[in-house]
């Protein structure tokens, strides 16, 4: 039986002028095209992220972690999914604060689920804050996967909202059929046995 994963694309970036929705418009409707998600996407300039977190761990606290009402679509969005996508930039070689506050205003949402990445930025297209995410995410015990989307010099490798490479759509395949494998397989598992040391 075929069966659709819930994949959530978050747009990481909140900066002025920021050039994040483009990548992922562009990417959404690639995952959108490939058949094994639904689609949903988080655009993290429309939550509310404080930086001051509460004394109690999200991971102890569970559902009742005092978060902003504001909230509460991200974190229901976080929950449901099956896999994610990261859009992010790169900056001063790391991501943005807005990211690691989303991410640490949550914990067991990423548990045993599996995370993709899609970066831009200048020379290294992002892989810099790419490598800084799979550290703190597998901190989270989530799954991230190896082949991800860069962007190098997105500022003129771009046109009319797609990347002028003309392999970025094979690329963004790969991505797409790691993370419906490894959607598949974790969630299998998630239903199977709860994961141990969340």
């Amino acid at each position: 039986m075929d069966i659709t994963h819930r994949l959530l694309v978050i747009v990481g970036s909140v900066r002025e002028g920021r050039f994040g929705p483009t990548v992922a418009d562009w990417f959404t409707a690639r995952a959108e095209a490939h058949g094994a998600f639904t689609v949903e996407v988080a655009d993290l300039a429309g939550v509310t992220l404080p930086l001051e977190l509460p004394a109690v761990s999200p991971k102890y606290a569970g559902d009742a972690y005092p978060r902003p009402a504001g909230m509460a679509p991200l974190t229901a969005a976080l929950e449901r999914a099956d896999a994610f996508v990261i859009v992010t930039p790169e900056y001063n070689h790391s991501y943005p604060a807005a990211l690691k506050a989303a991410i640490d205003w949550h914990f067991t949402h990423w548990t045993a689920k599996p995370v993709a990445f899609v970066s831009y930025g200048g020379a290294a297209g992002g892989r810099h804050a790419v490598l800084h995410l799979e550290n703190v995410l597998t901190e989270l015990h989530a799954v991230t996967i190896r082949d991800g989307l860069a962007f190098p010099a997105y500022y003129t490798n771009w046109r009319d909202g797609s990347p002028l490479d003309p392999q970025a759509g094979e690329y963004a395949t790969a991505l797409l059929d790691q993370l419906a494998w490894w959607a598949a397989a974790l969630r299998t598992a998630r239903a199977a046995t709860p994961y141990p040391g969340s």
